[in-house]
């Protein structure tokens, strides 16, 4: 059932936001302990909301998401809440504010249930670098949701409940979206407001959605987005009344880019034809599509990995034990207790990319590195712009694999970072991009197609997810 159709339901008294809460709950009392998407959860306090709503009389039962469970990534920020980023260092801070999704999910009447696990400070492509332990994938526990807002993806996936949120910095939301068999959004850069979200990298950052269908994604999407005073990148962009711009998913004469540099001899076999077969049906229903190049795709994943750990090095320096978090309590003096503090703090993966990110920036060789990333930066956001003069959206793998087992590349941190390699440029240029499940494998593994679009076109890939929805591929 929608999340619209629930939402009607309640407002006309035939279901109770208790009775829905329930059900999920049910889930989560059931399966939660095998997957372990959860740091912190609310129960008690979702229950008393839903009490809360029931006291509404029918005139005051208003809301996009009255009674709707959402689950939060917990490096977003919800008053009285601990926000860990899955990290010992922040293992008891506990939020003093809200941020602005937040206050918005709680404007249209939303039930935070949770906070959802996630790979320390954001870093990690499979929710194994947290301090919590590691979250499983639902599909086959035996395997990694994808990260690092692996834990909203599995909750999504695993029925705990119908939408959650997670930050999107070079994949986070798409990758764990297509490993977990749902839908997930990266928005257009300053779309969505990032007050409130623990900074990684901050000209990457986005938060996004989850959800099971297209109509909830754009529903969920349509609260987050708007203009906040409190983010300098915040843009004001009218009508984003997404769930109105649906349609039926029609898809007559819409231009599809393939981009050839995304379907390397490599990529996974199943996965390549399932997004052939997925490219007939659409031509079949009226789309077009043409085969395009972006020849500094190949660049993409080195220069993530000198802006992105460089941004971290300068965000994550505020951590040092003395105004909240962790400290440690061993040095004899300043500097000592720095040291120690985030030397116990922070994990290895964390550690990795902050001395990644120093280095690039350092006396010497900020030129060599960081400067140099930023000019191919560029020249990847031209590339784009450039191939959406020819197409309307572009038709990728999300990702280059299904699920792997965990612990498989854990010990491997550069196979690791290569799960990305088809979600990075997005972040880098700033555009819009989302993965669509388009069924599962010859194992039962989820299959994931990512949609790119030029800036603030998500309307658009909304319908072409809604088509592809509607092909109702297996």
């Amino acid at each position: 059932m929608s999340v619209k159709t629930l939402v009607r339901e309640m407002r006309l008294g035939k279901k109770s936001p208790s009775e829905v809460l329930s059900s999920f709950i049910k889930q989560i009392e059931e399966k939660e302990d095998k997957i372990h998407a959860f740091i912190t959860l609310f129960m008690e306090e979702a229950r008393e909301e839903a009490r809360k709503l029931e006291k509404e009389t029918p005139e005051e039962r208003a809301g996009k998401l009255r009674g709707i469970p959402v689950v939060v990534k917990d490096n977003i920020m919800v008053e009285g809440k601990r926000c860990t980023s899955a990290s010992r260092i922040l293992e008891n801070y506990v939020a003093t504010y809200d941020a602005t999704v937040v206050e918005r999910l709680k404007k249209e009447k939303a039930v935070i249930i949770g906070k959802s696990n996630m790979d320390e400070f954001a870093m990690g492509s499979s929710t194994e670098n947290s301090f919590f332990g590691p979250t499983l994938n639902p599909h086959d526990t035996a395997r990694v949701p994808g990260g690092s807002s692996g834990g909203s993806a599995a909750a999504v996936a695993a029925g705990f409940a119908p939408l959650a949120l997670g930050s999107d910095t070079g994949g986070s939301i798409r990758q764990p979206a297509s490993f977990c068999g749902v839908f997930g959004i990266k928005p257009t850069y300053g779309l969505v407001s990032r007050y409130g979200l623990a900074a990684f990298a901050s000209s990457l950052d986005q938060i996004g959605p989850f959800a099971r269908n297209t109509e909830d994604l754009a529903l969920l999407l349509e609260v987050l987005t708007g203009k906040d005073e409190k983010d300098s990148t915040s843009l004001s962009i009218p009508g984003l009344n997404y769930s109105e711009m649906l349609g039926e998913g029609d898809v007559k004469k819409m231009k599809l880019g393939l981009p050839r540099e995304y379907f390397p001899e490599n990529l996974d076999n199943e996965i390549r034809e399932k997004i052939k077969s997925v490219l007939l049906k659409l031509e079949r229903a009226g789309a077009s599509v043409e085969e395009i190049s972006l020849p500094h795709t190949p660049y993409a994943l080195s220069v993530y990995y000198i802006v992105a750990p460089s941004e971290a090095s300068s965000n994550l320096a505020r951590f040092d034990g003395v105004r909240y978090g962790l400290r440690s309590g061993r040095g004899e003096n300043l500097i000592e207790e720095y040291f120690y503090t985030r030397g116990e703090g922070f994990g290895p993966e964390v550690k990795r990319r902050i001395i990644l990110g120093t280095f690039a920036l350092s006396s010497g060789y900020y030129d060599a590195y960081y400067l140099k990333a930023q000019k191919v930066r560029t020249l990847i956001k031209m590339e784009f712009e450039e191939a959406f003069r020819k197409v309307d959206l572009i038709v990728t793998p999300t990702s280059p694999t299904p699920a792997f087992k965990t612990g498989e590349k854990i010990e491997d941190p550069l196979t690791m970072y290569l799960s990305d390699i088809f979600t990075i440029p997005c972040n880098l240029a700033g555009i819009p991009g989302m993965n669509v499940p388009v069924g599962k494998n010859s194992t039962g593994l989820p299959v994931g197609l990512q949609v790119l679009g030029p800036v603030f076109s998500e309307a658009k890939m909304l319908r072409l997810s809604m088509a592809i929805e509607n092909l109702n591929i297996e």
